[in-house]
C-alpha cells in the first residue's frame, strides 16, 4: 500500500485516513461457464421440442451479466451441434437509444459481436402486435424472434433495481420488456410500479404461450459477481421455477456490510454496473415515485464522482445522489438517459444533484452535510461501484463494527486520502482490482503497444 501512503491527499489535514476493508465469504462459483452452458442445454429437452435444420433465436441483452460473451457463444455452439441453425436478437428494451445499431453497439462492448459467436445478430426494432394486456395496452413482440422456430431466453435472474416482486429481472422480462424492444418496454412501463408488478408476469405468461419459446437458460451470480450458477428451466416451468431462482439470486448477492452510513462515496456509476447506474438494492435508496426506501441500508449524504466510459454518456441513477463532480456532468449524453429515463417512467433517477468541481470538494461537502459535528466522526465508505464490494476503504468510525463482523478483514492502517494533482480521487490505486482499474491499464498497454 505505500503507493497509498506516499501521497498525502489531504492538505489541510482535515479529512479523516482511510483503511482498506476486505470482505469474504463462501459461496458457489462456477468455473467454466462455456461448459456449464452446454451441460445445462444438453440436460434440457430443447432436442425435442423443435425439428433439427430449426432457426433458434438466442436473446441476449442485459449488460454487467459476467462473460456474457462467453456464455453467448456456448449457447450458439451447443444448439448448433444438436443440429440447429442459431442467431442472436438484441433483446434490450429501450437500451442503446431505442436504435438497431446502438444495440447493436452495446453488445458489441459486451463481447458479442457476429464475429465473436459464430452466427449472425438481428437488432432491428420492428415488432408485431400480439394483443392488448390488462391496461388495454398494445403487447409488442421483436419480429425476428417471432418468426424463428423457437426462441432461447438467456438471461441472469437477480432483484430488479426498481420494484419488488415475484419475477424481477429474469426470464419473464426479457420476454415481455427486452423482446418488446422500444415500444414493448415503453408499454409495460407506461404505469409505473403497478404496471411493472403486475405486467412482467401477465405479458411474459401471455408470450410464453403466444410465442416459440422452446428453453429459458438462467444465470444466477454471486456476490463476487461471478457466474453462481446456470440453469436450463423448461418454457412451461418457468413460471413456477424462476421466483425460487429469484430467491436464490437475492440470497448470493453483495451488499454494503453496514446499516447506518454518514457518507457513502462511489467511484463511477454506470449501465455496465446497474440498469439504473448505481444498484438501488445496494444503497437502499429507490427514489422512485409512490415507493419508500429500502430498509437498509441508511444512507445519509451519498455521493458519486464519476460515469463509466462503458455507458456511453447515460448516467441514469445520477438522481440517486446528493453530491456529484462538475467532471461527471459534463460527461452526460442527454439522449440515451432521456429516452432511458422517459420509457421507464421513472424521472427521478435522472436529476443532477449539486455538482462540485473536484472530488476533494464533494468529499469534503459529503462530510460536512452528513448530520456529524466533526468530520471525524463520520462513518464514511468509499466504494469503486455498486457492483464491486468485496474490496471498500472506511473511515475510522467504523472500526469497531469492521473488527467485529466476522466477513470482514482490514488490510491497512488508516492512511491519507489520496488524491492527484486536480485534487481527484486516485481511484486505480485505491481499487486496484477494479473494471475502472483494468480499463486504466488496458488502455495503457495499448498506447505503449501503439
Amino acid at each position: 500500500m505505500a503507493a497509498v501512503s506516499t501521497r498525502c491527499g489531504d492538505r489541510d489535514g482535515s479529512l479523516p485516513g482511510i483503511a482498506r476493508v476486505r470482505r469474504s465469504c463462501r459461496q458457489p462459483e462456477v468455473d467454466d461457464v462455456a461448459r456449464a452452458t452446454a451441460e445445462a442445454i444438453h440436460a434440457s429437452r430443447l432436442a425435442g421440442r423443435v425439428a433439427p435444420g430449426s432457426r433458434l433465436a438466442i436473446t441476449v441483452g442485459s449488460r454487467g451479466i459476467a462473460q456474457v460473451g462467453r456464455i453467448a457463444r456456448a449457447a450458439v455452439e451447443t444448439v448448433r451441434s444438436l443440429g440447429f441453425d442459431p442467431f442472436v436478437v438484441a433483446a434490450m428494451g429501450s437500451h442503446g437509444g431505442g436504435t438497431a445499431a446502438g444495440q447493436r453497439a452495446l453488445l458489441a462492448e459486451l463481447g458479442v459481436t457476429e464475429a465473436s459467436l459464430g452466427c449472425p445478430i438481428r437488432s432491428d426494432m420492428d415488432t408485431v402486435v400480439l394483443g392488448t394486456n390488462s391496461f388495454g395496452l398494445p403487447i409488442h413482440f421483436d419480429r425476428n424472434a417471432l418468426e424463428a422456430d423457437g426462441i432461447l431466453l438467456l438471461n441472469r435472474i437477480k432483484p430488479h433495481t426498481s420494484f419488488t416482486g415475484r419475477y424481477e429481472s429474469g426470464l419473464l422480462k426479457m420476454l415481455s420488456v427486452g423482446l418488446g424492444k422500444r415500444a414493448g418496454a415503453a408499454q409495460v412501463h407506461k404505469l409505473g410500479l403497478p404496471g411493472l408488478t403486475r405486467l412482467v408476469p401477465e405479458v411474459g405468461g401471455f408470450l410464453l404461450r403466444r410465442t416459440p419459446v422452446v428453453l429459458g437458460v438462467a444465470i444466477l451470480e454471486n456476490a463476487r459477481e461471478h457466474t453462481a450458477r446456470i440453469v436450463a428451466v423448461e418454457p412451461e416451468e418457468i413460471p413456477d421455477v424462476e421466483p425460487r431462482l429469484l430467491d436464490e439470486a437475492r440470497s448470493l448477492m453483495a451488499r454494503l456490510p453496514f446499516d447506518q452510513i454518514d457518507a457513502l462515496v462511489v467511484g463511477e456509476l454506470g449501465k455496465n454496473y446497474s440498469g439504473t447506474g448505481l444498484d438501488p438494492n445496494v444503497i437502499g435508496r429507490q427514489r422512485v415515485e409512490t415507493m419508500p426506501d429500502l430498509p437498509r441500508p441508511v444512507i445519509t449524504r451519498l455521493a458519486v464522482l464519476d460515469v463509466a466510459v462503458e455507458s456511453r454518456g447515460n448516467a441514469l441513477g445520477i438522481g440517486l445522489a446528493d453530491l456529484t463532480t462538475q467532471r461527471l456532468v459534463s460527461r452526460i449524453d442527454p439522449t440515451p438517459m432521456r429516452v432511458n429515463s422517459l420509457t421507464s417512467n421513472f424521472l427521478t433517477r435522472a436529476r443532477i444533484p449539486l455538482a462540485l468541481p473536484s472530488d476533494r470538494d464533494v468529499i469534503a461537502a459529503c462530510l460536512d452535510t452528513c448530520w456529524r459535528s466533526e468530520r471525524n466522526q463520520a462513518r464514511m465508505v468509499l466504494i469503486p461501484n455498486t457492483l464491486e464490494l468485496t474490496s471498500l476503504w472506511v473511515t475510522p468510525a467504523l472500526a469497531a463494527e469492521v473488527e467485529a463482523h466476522p466477513e470482514l478483514n482490514r488490510e491497512t492502517e488508516f492512511l491519507p486520502i489520496p488524491f492527484d494533482d486536480r485534487d481527484n480521487l486516485e481511484q486505480e490505486v485505491l481499487f486496484p482490482e477494479s473494471h475502472r482499474a483494468r480499463r486504466s491499464r488496458a488502455e495503457r498497454e495499448g498506447s505503449h503497444k501503439g
